[in-house]
């Protein structure tokens, strides 16, 4: 099985591949889900993540699309990359071994430290939210 790449000299996500069984496809009927292994495992160094997005093709034109986009790998997890797929389309997708199915986006990842306090500082927008600034 070939190794995730970028498929563009200036791509920010490598495309993780389907490691399913060559002789049997993975079948994902339309509203269902399903974990689709890739055969990666990954060693991030600390202050890093690796991010599972969905593919725009996939979304586009089969609406195939990552539930929990994005999935976030932590610097410290060494098991398999797994990619969570859903199927919003109105056809069941065949997944095949080495179809591109996710793209993996490395970036840096800070932890907060957080700080009780019983107040916050004011700004203008305040508590709004959900559209406050505008449609």
């Amino acid at each position: 099985m070939a190794l995730p790449a970028y498929q563009s000299a200036d791509a920010a996500g490598l495309d993780l591949l389907a490691a399913v069984p060559a002789e049997t496809p993975l079948i994902l009927p339309p509203g269902k889900y399903a974990m689709v292994p890739t055969g990666l495992t990954i060693a991030l160094p600390p202050g890093y993540e690796a991010q599972v997005r969905p593919r725009s093709g996939l979304a586009a034109k089969h609406g195939v699309t990552v539930l929990n986009s994005p999935g976030t790998v932590d610097a410290d997890y060494r098991g398999e990359i797994n990619v969570l797929l859903i199927n919003h389309g109105q056809a069941p997708f065949p997944i095949r071994r080495g179809e591109r199915i996710a793209q993996l986006v490395i970036a840096p990842a800070m932890q907060a430290q957080l700080v009780l306090v019983t107040a916050l500082s004011a700004t203008d927008r305040g508590g709004g939210g959900f559209g406050s600034t505008g449609r």
